[in-house]
């Protein structure tokens, strides 16, 4: 229910949304690429859930000090000024409409499995399954945009919805599989053959990826109930949640199919559910995929309209992204993300770049574009406590922040120099629209907050 001041998101829906965010197609995917890496991996997810905790903490001080719609954007630029809050917001608004795509795979692939586990039609490699699996991803895409087109309410309904529900079977083998677990699957500690440092550098961008969207609570803060309280709560709950399930999911997966086996999947928890419960089990996850994917994409789409939305606003992106429709979201801008998403499927359709190809290169921009605003925003916290009057005036910065500042680093640095060569590009490319907004703004605007 909405509140008499109007707004519609409470603890439950913005928990939602930052799960729902968070286990996405990264999770699913991520036992079969780790696994090279053997209980090093598991590792790997404790400390970067351990990370994400303090980058959590860094987000819930900060709403707790100034919540504002934008997340990540609005509080770079309350603590750096505008430049470095447009580069956070552009950069920001790329990853989000760029992940679109793989959620909307990794949907269309369960949809297609169902249909061939099914029998109902015959598909196999080839232009029609590629046909169809572009519509699927479409449909999905365009499906969630009109639901987030009947308002910040409806879309924090639906996330509600599809995390609360995909949340069971994902449990289920995170918890019950633990019984099924062969100890021989999880005898190596780092097989791969890497020194433990570039072993674990390697891992930091393939969990980091799963974590992504830990501060999405703090994006629609103009719509949720109490945010002083609402967000920090949420924030840190739904980094539990999603860091718990990781860590014995990933456990039960790689202890119960074999490491041979699991590098070469493609639905790593459908293939341990069906060594557990048989098919019954394998179309249970499969299901859970479907649910999830559009839960993914609702709430990426609320982010996608909420960034760009918050920036025009402060004169920083052109103004047609902060127009709102009569139900009060970011309609055009809306729109305009997701054609630009949709041209990108159907580039990825008609080109060279496989599927894979164009999953690891959607999952090194999308990480490196979200740990740069993480890097700014944990030590920003400081500089905005000192100038908001609710901290001392000596900028101080504390061990959480300057853990998650050289957590940030580190998952930059495993990212590798190809992500961030291209990361760096799309930022730069994002200079003149700058420069045309700061022309377009009234002199007295262009001054720094």
């Amino acid at each position: 229910m909405a509140s008499p001041n109007g707004k519609s998101l409470g603890l439950a829906a913005c928990t939602a949304v930052v799960v729902g965010n968070m286990v996405g197609s990264g999770f699913y995917l991520s036992p079969s690429a780790v696994a090279p890496y053997g209980l090093l991996a598991i590792l790997a997810w404790i400390v970067m859930g351990g990370g994400a905790i303090c980058l959590g903490l860094t987000f819930a001080r900060l709403a707790r000090l100034a919540p504002a719609t934008g997340g990540p954007y609005a509080y770079t630029r309350m603590a750096y000024g505008d430049f470095a809050g447009f580069l956070i917001a552009w950069g920001y608004w790329i990853s989000v409409w760029a992940s679109l795509p793989v959620i909307g795979l990794a949907f269309a692939g369960a949809i297609i499995d169902v249909l061939r586990s099914a029998s109902l039609v015959a598909l196999g490699p080839g232009p029609t399954t590629r046909t169809i699996a572009v519509a699927l991803t479409l449909g999905a895409i365009w499906l969630v945009v009109l639901v987030n087109l009947r308002g910040v309410k409806a879309a924090g309904f639906f996330s509600e919805l599809t995390t609360y529900t995909k949340l069971v079977p994902f449990a289920a083998i995170a918890l019950i599989g633990l019984f099924f677990i062969q100890p021989a699957n999880l005898a190596d500690f780092n097989p791969s053959g890497e020194s433990l440092f570039a072993a674990s550098a390697a891992l930091a961008p393939l969990t980091m990826f799963a974590f992504l969207g830990l501060e999405s609570a703090t994006v629609p803060a103009g719509d949720v109930r109490d945010p002083e309280r609402t967000i920090p709560r949420s924030t840190i709950l739904g980094i539990s949640i999603a860091g718990l399930l990781y860590v014995f999911g990933t456990v039960a997966v790689m202890g119960i199919v074999p490491r041979g086996e699991l590098v070469a999947s493609v639905a790593p928890f459908t293939d341990a559910a069906r060594m557990m419960w048989g098919s019954v089990g394998a179309w249970a996850i499969t299901l859970a995929v479907i649910i999830s994917s559009l839960g993914a994409l609702n709430g990426w789409t609320l982010l996608m309209g909420q960034v760009p939305m918050a920036a025009a606003q402060d004169k920083l992106f052109p103004p047609v992204f902060g127009r709102l429709s009569k139900r009060g979201v970011p309609a055009v801008g809306i729109i305009l993300s997701a054609t630009l998403a949709t041209a990108l499927v159907l580039i990825q359709a008609a080109g060279a770049p496989g599927v894979q190809a164009f999953y690891d290169l959607v999952v090194s921009l999308s990480t490196m574009a979200a740990v740069i605003p993480y890097a700014f925003c944990s030590l920003a916290v400081g500089l905005i406590a000192s100038r908001s009057g609710k901290g001392a005036s000596k900028l101080r910065i504390g061990a959480v922040e300057v853990i998650a500042f050289l957590f940030s680093i580190f998952v930059l640095y495993g990212c590798g120099p190809e992500a961030v060569l291209y990361g760096l590009m799309l930022l730069v490319l994002g200079i003149p629209v700058y420069v045309w907004q700061r022309r377009r703004a009234p002199v007295e605007q262009r001054e720094t907050p």
